[in-house]
């Protein structure tokens, strides 16, 4: 996986995705980040890159010059046109199924925008996919893309040095994730469960399914509409139903 980020702040994607897993990943050409700064196509020896907006209005708007060719300097580095990820609140909500949709691809190409945002021309002809990561407002598409180029790295085979974590975690089947517990089995009174200690891994696996169920109608019940579940998963929420019920 190849990552081009166009971004007016490279040394903030390099530093944060060259730490952790991400980092290790580059570090073993598992992944790929190309960091471009769009002040180095401004076109002007003061590299700027912003504009006031036609029509009046607050703020500054990204010319779309120099996003545009730092763009084509993407494309002809890797001789084709890339899917274009453009980070911004108006976009889809960015969950597992795209993350793993894009995993698929050889390479990714993110716009972070600032300011006030870019000028429409420019998004019109290069962006393939508007993305936000929720329903507020940052000062760039940067830390949204690290978000991104986080989740989707974890899905690279390789990756992850247990490559089963990124099948069991949360979201999995659009479940959350179990309770998980580490030694000692004793903290301030408080024991880890004994069917995880009793070694009996058919039952410990029945048990952790479970507790996803469990987690997810208490914390994200809206998950569970899409929700990938078992027969034996559904008679278990029907059984956590009647004993609701029948505790009113």
């Amino acid at each position: 996986m190849n990552y081009h980020v166009l971004t007016l702040f490279p040394e903030m994607i390099t530093n944060g995705v060259n730490t952790s897993i991400t980092g290790r990943a580059i570090d073993k050409k598992l992944i790929n980040l190309n960091a471009i700064n769009i002040r180095d196509f401004s076109g002007n020896k003061h590299g700027q890159v912003d504009d006031y907006p036609y029509g009046g209005g607050a703020g500054m708007l990204m010319q779309p010059g120099p996003v545009y060719r730092s763009y084509e300097s993407v494309v002809e580095k890797i001789g084709y046109k890339p899917r274009v990820i453009y980070l911004t609140p108006q976009g889809e909500t960015f969950n597992q199924s795209m993350a793993e949709d894009f995993a698929k691809e050889k390479d990714l190409v993110f716009l972070c925008g600032h300011y006030e945002g870019i000028d429409e021309r420019v998004l019109e002809m290069i962006v393939t996919d508007n993305v936000s990561i929720g329903d507020y407002v940052l000062t760039g598409g940067e830390l949204p893309a690290m978000v991104m180029i986080d989740t989707i790295s974890r899905l690279i085979p390789g990756v992850l040095n247990n490559n089963v974590s990124a099948e069991f975690e949360s979201f999995n089947d659009n479940l959350l994730e179990y309770p998980q517990y580490t030694r000692p089995d004793t903290f301030m009174d408080k024991k880890v469960p004994p069917i995880l200690l009793s070694g009996d891994h058919a039952k410990v696996d029945k048990w952790r399914r479970e507790q996803s169920i469990i987690r997810t109608i208490k914390r994200r019940p809206d998950l569970m509409e899409k929700a990938n579940l078992t027969k034996e998963d559904i008679k278990f929420i029907e059984k956590l139903e009647n004993e609701k019920n029948a505790c009113k």
